[in-house]
């Protein structure tokens, strides 16, 4: 029997995976009183069940304490229960957004400030996240790209890593990303901009990807930056990197960075082995 926990950050997408779980063949249950985990995990292991996948979402309580949850789930493991832990993550930023838009209360935010539930939350599952078999962050990712990951990990059972790399593009001219972690500037590259027929597409166009990789200068770039990837990427997870912001960026983000990030991505999509999502942080606005 597979047996996959699924908790996390309140916002990080819990529901959202469980619902993509049950639709793979999970038989879920969520919320399930900390106190009822043990017997929930006797029950369905009984000789004779047909049940074969379980998902289990645990939730941060005011009114229970999450010390109990860790204890169960490592005495379910030291009795040879297949347990496996999802954690899902996000960026506190992202999280304060998305309890806003809900208009939901925090379970943790006692005096009704969001800010400081996820900081108190943060705190109460920084041990559970240390056990994770598996850390998801959803920071930036998009629905599509989360059942996909889901997908390689709980169906098609393929080798994991707990690593998510985001290849975002941008332009300088609106600001450096706050939470890239790399940044690469290529506006030593011929702009798009000022070439009439090209100058109101993207990089998203063939048009301009075509003009943008016409120059030696670009391969050349393409090739360096996609071999310094590769190597950084196992060391990051060795050291227990989960998120890494690969940020390209050129004048407005609307052409020379968006189509270096294009071909990033495919590139390291290819590969597999870690999650890779792809942003266009800028491509929308008006300018260079």
């Amino acid at each position: 029997m597979r047996f996959v926990v699924v908790t996390g950050m309140s916002g990080g997408g819990k529901r959202t995976v469980l619902k993509m779980l049950e639709d793979a063949g999970y038989y879920c249950v969520d919320n399930l009183p900390v106190t009822l985990v043990r017997k929930f995990a006797e029950l369905i292991t009984m000789p004779g069940s047909e049940i074969t996948k379980v998902a289990l979402g645990l939730d941060v309580r005011a009114d229970q304490s999450f010390e109990d949850a860790t204890k169960v789930l490592q005495e379910l493991k030291s009795r040879d229960y297949n347990v496996e832990i999802l954690f899902m993550e996000a960026g506190d930023d992202v999280l304060i957004k998305r309890y806003k838009e809900s208009r939901r209360v925090h379970p943790l935010a006692l005096e009704g400030r969001i800010e400081d539930g996820v900081r108190r939350e943060r705190k109460v599952l920084q041990k559970i996240r240390g056990q994770a078999d598996y850390v998801i962050d959803t920071t930036s990712l998009l629905t599509r790209e989360l059942k996909e990951e889901l997908d390689r990990i709980f169906v098609c059972n393929e080798e994991y890593n707990s690593l998510m790399v985001t290849i975002m593009s941008f332009g300088f001219k609106n600001g450096i990303p706050a939470d890239a972690d790399l940044v690469f500037d290529v506006r030593f590259l011929p702009n798009p901009y000022y070439i009439d027929e090209l100058k109101h597409r993207t990089g998203n166009d063939r048009e301009v990807q075509d003009y943008v990789m016409g120059f030696e200068e670009s391969h050349a770039f393409m090739d360096k930056l996609e071999d310094m990837i590769r190597f950084l990427i196992p060391n990051y997870v060795k050291e227990g990197k989960y998120r890494l912001v690969i940020a390209i960026g050129c004048t407005g983000g609307k052409h020379r960075s968006v189509t270096l990030a294009n071909g990033l991505y495919g590139r390291l999509k290819e590969q597999g082995g870690y999650g890779v999502t792809l942003y266009h942080r800028d491509v929308n606005k008006v300018g260079t």
